[in-house]
């Protein structure tokens, strides 16, 4: 990684820390990227991985899809940014709206940060409340209301709260267990004044944690019962759990949603989706302030639309060639780390995955923790070696993509057993 050491040197120069985000660093420096295509990413030497990063998560199709480059292509010939309504806003709210009935009305944005900021605003002006419970370990962005015991980045680096937060806003933030009913009801019961709960159905931020079982269903009725409005992040999982999100795949209603990534599978898009009586406070209608100027850019429209079309016209083949994929993936990792004696715990649904080196079932974020760190970084740097590219760190997730072929899951398996052989000397 000759020519991507020489750039971080350059880079740490003119950028905080080398990185444009604390995910994208490892030591002693990340590689940089020249190109990517399909399931592979090439660095500036040319060294080719295959990519199981998928931008965390976004890219659930692959990389230079065609159906959503020829979209792009066509409307980089009319324009790039407008800021006047267009009807592509329309059209991809309505299919939004198709794949999560859920939602009533949706406001387009570019961030998931954005989106779970704003959905935070909507609970508190609905409910003219002020506290939100959080989870430990969910990450919703990096803003005030939700980086108190933040998964994702924050937990990698050993940040709790982040520097900078005000404790009059990071007060009024409650933060229960994941996977923990008996705590959600109790802080539910101490605290009157909870303008809503925000949730990662399925927490991605943490490795991978799956909910256990009517946690979900629990955490509804406990918020109906309340009248505290539900919010699913699913700025993760929307799209890649099922055409639905995690709410069609559990068969759960949430009163607010979000949504990115894999919205648009690489461009820069989020949305706030839910029903009509809280989305209708938003201005200029209501008096609950959200604007931008690059919300519903005809840029990342297009291709939203057309990656939401591509998903629902191959979904049935699509949602079951990656669930197969990852079935197979997990097994053969499971059986090469038990006949190694590797103690270790592999969680995995849909497309994504995640190996922990712990005798301990993860279930949270307290015993995700627990998993020994050391050993993951082995692991990661000799699948780097080996040409494999996965998230640099323990609190992220490995992501498949349609893009990903039978070869190159052997290919990854022969990398792994590598890796593992590593962890174990």
């Amino acid at each position: 990684m000759s020519k991507s050491r020489k750039l971080f040197t350059d880079s740490k120069k003119v950028i905080p820390s080398g990185v444009n985000s604390p995910v994208r660093y490892f030591d002693p420096y990340p590689f940089f990227t020249k190109k990517a295509n399909g399931a592979y990413i090439w660095d500036e030497d040319n060294t080719r991985y295959i990519d199981f990063c998928n931008a965390y998560g976004a890219l659930l199709l692959g990389h230079r899809r065609k159906e959503i480059l020829d979209s792009v292509s066509k409307q980089l010939s009319k324009g790039t940014l407008y800021c006047t309504p267009t009807a592509s806003e329309i059209e991809l709210s309505k299919l939004i709206i198709g794949n999560f009935p859920s939602m009533d009305k949706v406001r387009l944005m570019n961030t998931g940060g954005e989106a779970t900021m704003t959905a935070i605003r909507l609970a508190r002006a609905y409910t003219k409340k002020k506290k939100i419970i959080k989870f430990e370990g969910c990450y919703h962005g990096a803003h005030d209301s939700v980086l108190v015991k933040a998964g994702s980045g924050s937990a990698q680096n050993g940040i709790s709260v982040s520097d900078g937060g005000l404790d009059e806003v990071s007060k009024n933030t409650l933060v229960v267990e994941y996977n923990n009913i008996e705590s959600l009801q109790k802080t539910i019961s101490k605290n009157k004044d909870i303008a809503g709960v925000i949730v990662e159905p399925i927490l991605a931020n943490m490795g991978l944690i799956l909910p256990e079982k009517n946690f979900l269903t629990d955490l509804r009725k406990i918020t109906k019962e309340n009248n505290i409005p539900l919010i699913f992040d699913e700025v993760v999982t929307g799209f890649r759990v099922s055409s639905g999100g995690a709410q069609e795949h559990f068969g759960i209603k949430p009163d607010l949603t979000t949504l990115a990534k894999a919205l648009s599978n690489g461009f820069a898009i989020s949305a706030v989706g839910g029903k009509k009586e809280i989305m209708d406070l938003l201005s200029p209608g209501g008096n609950m302030y959200q604007a931008s100027t690059f919300a519903g850019n005809p840029i990342s429209v297009s291709a939203a639309i057309s990656s939401i079309k591509t998903i629902n016209k191959m979904k049935n083949k699509l949602y079951s060639k990656l669930e197969r994929f990852n079935l197979l993936f997990s097994t053969a990792l499971d059986d090469m780390a038990t006949d190694m004696k590797i103690p270790h715990q592999i969680n995995f649904t849909a497309s994504m995955l995640q190996i922990f080196f712990t005798n301990t079932p993860v279930t949270d974020s307290k015993t995700s923790k627990k998993a020994d760190g050391k050993k993951f970084q082995k692991l990661f740097r000799t699948l780097l070696k080996k040409g494999v590219f996965i998230p640099p760190s323990q609190f992220e997730v490995v992501f498949l993509s349609d893009a990903h072929t039978e070869n190159d899951l052997n290919k990854t398996l022969d990398a792994y057993h590598a890796a593992l052989k590593s962890v174990k000397n």
